[in-house]
């Protein structure tokens, strides 16, 4: 019998960090290629300028991959982490990074991405609109209520019984791992406090979470929306059985907790898996979306309904300096027709709708097209038309025709991009200008290359939405040659 040989993991002593790379990671650069670096669960973060022990995990042919083991040397970029949670959560994992650092470091991805992924003329980058505030800037959380708690290594080690019940985040990488949160610094109040109650109310009461292993218990998700401008709260519990007794004492308790809550819902599902855009939502009590309002100037206060399944901009704050640019670059004189592309819950078509003479949104969600109609409505706005369909489908001689060739698209699609088909698309419909709005500009830029057949790039404002991650958007205009 072949005896099994075990290889000695390499290691690396005292190497200096040097940049951050795409999602989040740290990069080094040596003699024998870079090295992609992680932060293991737990540890303290890594960060340019740190020197650090590695420890490789992965060989490639063109890099390496490697944790960081121990930090011999701090970076002076350093700042101490203000959350309890840090280095476990998979969120905030940038807090240890001081923000004007933090938005250096974006600035730069933006650039790389840009350069070298799309490979076109570029203009002087606008340097990146930082974010205020910097914590509880978001207005929607989905918290995981399951019987899979992470444990400390403490925890581990000791022989006592512990509950495995947990109302929290997943930890990096573990489907079946739920890290309690005692206090989260993402959403505003009264956030933490509805949390730490629905937690309560379940050890209080002995009520089963769910296991996602073996697809049992009662509760799921905690799904908490807050709106800045009229602070209306919406909660949205799912659960995964039918146990009218338990769901009222459950939703009695959270009004009599926080009568704030505007709009108080569940969802019944019996799947697998906690997505529920294929689910029915229950408005318990309240109504059953929340408002928030966003000033579109000239003494225009656009209102928006947000549903339980309603995108939204999740920094509502942010995301008004973010529509302010995209209707900049437009260059709109009120003689315009407006495509707005990916247009969801129709923010942005609303947004410009004043300066234009007519916007045609376009999303492949029915349910947001039926909230973009109604926004209209609620706003009185009346150049809008909105269209249901997939993209790359529905963009055709026969559409635009119908709608009238665009004079200039905006365009906010998913992490992904857009698909080839609706880049020709675009080529073929010839706008004057594209603004090109993105949420990951490595796909943006590899769009950028394909319309660089007619366009030329005039303008590009990288905007922070989401301190404390690696996250970064980008608006860019692309004008016909």
């Amino acid at each position: 019998m072949r005896r099994k040989i075990h290889k000695i993991p390499e290691r690396l002593a005292g190497v200096r960090i040097d940049a951050v790379a795409a999602e989040g990671k740290c990069i080094v650069r040596t003699e024998d290629g870079v090295i992609f670096v992680e932060n293991p669960t737990g540890g303290p973060g890594v960060a340019p300028g740190d020197v650090v022990d590695l420890r490789i995990t992965n060989t490639k042919k063109q890099y390496r991959e490697a944790v960081a083991e121990r930090v011999q040397e701090w970076s002076p970029l350093r700042t101490e982490p203000f959350c309890e949670h840090f280095g476990t959560c998979g969120g905030c994992k940038w807090q240890h990074i001081q923000y004007p650092e933090q938005l250096g470091f974006k600035q730069q991805q933006v650039v790389d991405h840009l350069t070298r992924i799309g490979k076109v003329g570029l203009p002087a980058i606008l340097p990146i609109l930082a974010a205020s505030p910097t914590r509880y800037y978001r207005n929607k959380l989905e918290f995981t209520c399951a019987e899979g708690r992470w444990l400390t290594s403490t925890e581990v080690r000791t022989d006592e019984p512990m509950d495995q019940r947990a109302v929290g985040f997943h930890v990096p990488g573990r489907f079946d791992k739920v890290l309690p949160i005692n206090h989260c610094y993402l959403q505003p109040d009264p956030s933490n406090a509805i949390r730490l109650a629905v937690n309560e109310f379940v050890f209080q009461n002995g009520v089963t979470l769910y296991n996602l292993k073996l697809h049992t218990g009662y509760l799921r998700t905690l799904i908490i929306r807050t709106a800045d401008t009229t602070q209306q709260v919406m909660v949205t519990l799912q659960v995964a059985q039918d146990n009218p007794e338990l769901l009222d004492a459950l939703m009695n308790h959270l009004l009599v907790a926080f009568p704030q809550i505007t709009s108080l819902n569940y969802i019944l599902n019996t799947k697998k898996n906690d997505s529920y855009q294929d689910q029915e939502v229950v408005n318990w009590a309240g109504k059953g979306y929340i408002e928030e309002q966003m000033d579109a100037g000239n003494d225009q206060l656009l209102t928006f309904r947000v549903g339980p399944k309603s995108f939204y901009q999740t920094n509502a704050q942010q995301a008004y300096n973010l529509y302010k640019v995209a209707r900049e670059f437009a260059g709109l004189t009120g003689q315009e027709r407006v495509y707005d592309l990916y247009t969801g819950t129709g923010t942005i078509a609303l947004f410009v709708a004043r300066l234009a003479k007519h916007v045609v949104g376009v999303e492949y969600v029915e349910a947001s097209v039926a909230d973009a109609r109604v926004n209209a409505e609620v706003n009185g706005i009346t150049n809008t038309t909105f269209v249901a369909g997939d993209m790359k489908d529905i963009l055709t001689d026969d559409f635009f025709e119908k709608h009238g060739r665009p004079d200039v698209v905006i365009t906010d699609p998913p992490r992904a991009g857009m698909d080839e088909a609706v880049t020709r698309q675009l080529l073929k419909a010839a706008p004057q200008r594209i603004v090109y709005v993105s949420c990951n500009t490595a796909t943006q830029a590899r769009d950028l290359g394909i319309l660089d057949e007619g366009y030329t790039v005039t303008s590009v404002q990288p905007v922070d939405m989401f301190p404390h991650t690696h996250h970064v958007e980008n608006v860019v205009v692309l004008t016909k040659r």
